[in-house]
């Protein structure tokens, strides 16, 4: 088997065999097909694409290419969520222990952020003392004790997508829908759940802008994971706008806590019940519908505050931040943002937004950047609202004064303002189930 041979191949539109597949993701893995081979076939595959049947074969040579976490231990269907990202998103930290409160255990490996994209670790670390490295066995163990479990992801899971990715990166080939669909599945069939539920955000915080191409990926996914055995949903949500009203890791902890508490911003609690009833449905606990009204009622009784707590206890996390959740943030400086007119505000740009939280220090320029927990945004007003020149628009905190006019004039810059009341738009634009 020589690689010029499948290069040539898909370079002309042709499908490769799963043989062929699993010859080039273990020999790329393992360094014996060199890089300047493997660019040319993801160039051939980002300009003539890939079969349904080509994505899965290369999704689970990916998943094969390291450990593989064992679940089996966990009584009980085990669902995963993944969000392909966006700002202000906490969605995790809010259906890790209401999904666990209904009943279904969840064992969550999550990932750290990078740039203006906030990642789930980084937000249960502002946390004082929560500990989100666990050995795999101290991990299953807290999952079978109090249902619910969130670490950062650990050992070697698909070395092969870390490999390829970082090539992606640098040979203008991220933006392809079957590479970027057999490098998110990977992840998650390595894992080791039962039934995934992908969050697909659209919108110009997100990198699919289109709702057109977040089916698009969101369809090869739920494929990809039916071909690999999993149980499958994905729900396609808005990105125009950030989720909730705060952005930077611990505004967004004590954000998250509001809606435990049965509060909260609609937004956030919507895509959360979304999400959750879709989590519950996969993991056979009744329809969509009635697994949303068991999802509202766990969030409305405490249950899933309690569950919270527990998982807090459990993570060495200090508990008490549920009474008081402004200690995460209260020791940063707080700035405010004013409204240059009168208006309505016709549109925000989300990745705007968390450029601005980025520079307050919210976030990380290169991987060894240090994250300050107490920074970032609150939107006192989002797309869709009125205002008058003068009034709130955003609260910035930081400890960065040196950043904050910076930091100001970029958020500002997301704003756009009309004379007219502007269109209302979908938080949900669609939600995809296996058939």
């Amino acid at each position: 088997m020589r690689m010029i041979d499948l290069i040539e191949r898909k370079k002309r539109g042709g499908a490769l065999s799963e043989k062929e597949i699993r010859y080039f993701i273990k020999g790329f893995t393992s360094g014996e097909i060199p890089d300047y081979q493997a660019a040319a076939l993801l160039m051939a595959i980002c300009f003539t694409g890939m079969t349904d049947q080509e994505i899965a074969w290369m999704t689970d040579a990916m998943a094969c290419s390291g450990d593989r976490v064992d679940l089996s231990s966990i009584p009980g269907i085990k669902v995963d969520k993944h969000s392909t990202g966006g700002i202000g998103d906490k969605t995790t930290l809010i259906l890790a222990p209401l999904v666990a409160a209904c009943g279904v255990p969840v064992a969550k490996m999550s990932g750290r952020g990078l740039g203006y994209t906030g990642g789930t670790v980084d937000k249960l670390e502002a946390i004082p003392g929560f500990c989100t490295e666990m050995d795999q066995e101290a991990f299953l163990e807290t999952v079978k004790k109090i249902g619910v479990c969130v670490v950062g992801q650990s050992g070697n899971l698909a070395p092969a997508d870390k490999k390829l990715y970082a090539l992606r990166d640098v040979t203008a080939t991220v933006d392809s829908i079957p590479l970027i669909a057999a490098s998110v599945m990977s992840k998650k069939i390595a894992a080791g759940a039962d039934a995934i539920v992908l969050d697909v955000k659209c919108g110009s915080g997100a990198f699919m802008k289109t709702a057109q191409d977040a089916s698009h990926l969101a369809r090869e996914m739920v494929a990809i994971g039916r071909a690999c055995g999993r149980r499958m949903a994905a729900v396609i949500t808005n990105m125009d706008v950030p989720l909730g009203h705060c952005i930077g890791n611990g505004l967004e902890v004590a954000e998250a806590i509001a809606v435990l508490k049965g509060e909260g911003p609609d937004d956030l609690r919507e895509v959360c019940l979304a999400l959750a009833s879709q989590m519950l449905s996969l993991a056979r606990k009744g329809s969509p519908e009635d697994c949303r009204a068991m999802a509202k009622k766990a969030l409305d009784s405490g249950a899933a505050l309690e569950k919270f707590r527990q998982m807090c206890i459990a993570q060495k996390g200090d508990h008490t931040i549920l009474e008081r959740p402004q200690s995460l943030y209260e020791k940063a400086a707080v700035y405010e943002l004013a409204a240059p007119q009168d208006g309505w505000i016709r549109q925000m740009d989300a990745e705007t937004c968390g450029r601005a939280s980025m520079l307050l220090g919210a976030g990380r320029e290169t991987k060894d950047s240090a994250i300050d927990p107490a920074a970032g945004i609150v939107l006192c007003r989002k797309t869709g609202e009125a205002v008058r020149k003068g009034e709130v628009l955003a609260r910035l905190y930081t400890n960065h004064p040196d950043r904050l006019e910076q930091a100001r004039r970029i958020l500002l810059e997301s704003y756009v303002f009309a004379a007219e009341k502007p269109d209302d738009i979908p938080l949900i634009y669609d939600v995809i189930l296996e058939k």
